[in-house]
């Protein structure tokens, strides 16, 4: 008499990267790797399984496409930042000064960047990131670029704030601050770097050095507190 043994699933092709995450969280690492080494276009959710070790079928329960495992990792370079200054600008001014919440959440901003797997910030000037089923990551961008038009206008020196709108201030600033996208194409990024971007902030908006060492000391509470 035959004996039917129980049928085994696909063994893994690859070991993860962390052994500890979950099946969403290798996925999305693995597509981070893909994406930056191929680009977008050249990437498919068979390469992605793959290189998880998982049948194409399992990544099909997490996400529906590979576009929606972009629209999760650019989200990781902007929800973080968004939520956190949307906490600190509640402190301004009463607890805080416009020009420290700006050094903090640039600081932060920086840091959350640095973090982000694979430099994903290098994918958002790509074509396909321009599509509508990204409206919602450019959305949420265009408010964490508003609030920091808002603390850069609280902030600037008199001057400046009636020469630049708001508007253009918080172009700058978002723009000074993904600088540290690029300097990850080159190196690894240091501590110091983002002290240097978010100083670099305050003198955009015509603060002084001894205003700048004012705001920096002053927002180590902030950093300490949300960082």
């Amino acid at each position: 008499m035959s004996i039917t043994r129980p049928r085994q699933g696909r063994p893994r092709h690859a070991p993860p990267s962390d052994p500890d995450a979950s099946a969403r969280e290798q996925i999305l690492d693995a597509a981070g790797a893909l994406f930056a080494e191929r680009g977008i276009a050249s990437t498919s959710t068979r390469m992605i399984a793959e290189r998880v070790g998982i049948r194409q079928a399992s990544l099909y329960y997490h996400f529906a496409t590979k576009e929606e495992i972009l629209a999760e990792l650019l989200a990781t370079s902007v929800r973080p930042s968004l939520h956190m200054v949307e906490r600190i600008q509640a402190l301004v001014p009463e607890r805080a000064t416009p020009a420290a919440a700006l050094y903090a959440v640039a600081a932060m901003d920086v840091r959350t960047l640095c973090r982000t797997p694979y430099n994903i910030g290098t994918l958002y000037l790509l074509p396909e990131v321009r599509a509508e089923r990204f409206d919602a990551f450019r959305a949420e961008r265009g408010r964490l670029q508003e609030s920091y038009g808002t603390l850069g206008a609280q902030a600037a020196a008199e001057g400046v704030a009636r020469s630049v709108p708001a508007e253009r201030i918080g172009e700058l600033l978002i723009q000074l601050v993904e600088v540290v996208i690029q300097i990850r194409r080159s190196r690894e990024p240091e501590a110091a770097d983002a002290d240097v971007i978010a100083s670099s902030c305050l003198r955009l908006c015509g603060l002084g050095e001894s205003e700048v060492a004012a705001a920096r000391d002053e927002s180590q509470v902030l950093l300490s507190r949300f960082g």
